[in-house]
């Protein structure tokens, strides 16, 4: 058995061995990195500065989104973005962003960091606000005369939001 074990751990080390021991590669330089780390977490640490509405993010949605998602977000191409209160129990659950999404501030930031499809990032985070808030406003989470921004977007109480269970593993991924 340990003869076994230091078989399979000498076969292993020419993979442990770094990328410059080979003549490829380099260090990746944080700059290149920074534009990349964006992600927002529940409690909406690493919202940027910015602010949109709903009216806005019509505009937006109607430019930029709806020919994926759907004019009112009933999907298309894409997933349908809204409907499905109340399905999550039911034999043929719709999983949308007013039904499933346990977070607005996930919303943020997969709009942010994902859309639109053919141009990722290329949003500003007003866009990105005013976006949220309307898909936020045609799901019927948040009022048409909604202002969405770092202080007000984390408080948004989603439907699912006690729909989903802390995972009982110990440590942290």
């Amino acid at each position: 058995m340990l003869k076994a074990l230091s078989i399979a751990v000498a076969c292993m080390m020419p993979a442990l061995a770094s990328a410059t021991d080979y003549g490829i590669g380099h260090a990746i330089d944080r700059n290149a990195i920074a534009s990349w780390d964006i992600d927002i977490d529940a409690a909406g640490h690493n919202l940027p500065a910015g602010s949109g509405d709903v009216a806005h993010g019509k505009q937006i949605f109607g430019a930029k989104c709806a020919m994926c998602h759907g004019a009112n977000g009933e999907g298309g191409v894409g997933d349908p973005l809204v409907g499905g209160i109340g399905t999550l129990s039911s034999e043929k659950p719709k999983k949308t962003v007013g039904s499933y999404w346990p977070y607005a501030t996930t919303l943020y930031d997969y709009i942010r960091r994902a859309m639109p499809y053919d141009a990722p990032q290329s949003l500003s985070a007003d866009d990105v606000y005013a976006v949220s808030a309307y898909v936020l406003y045609l799901n019927k989470i948040v009022p048409e005369d909604t202002r969405l921004d770092a202080k007000s977007l984390p408080r948004v109480k989603m439907p699912n939001r006690d729909g989903f269970v802390s995972d009982p593993r110990p440590g942290k991924l």
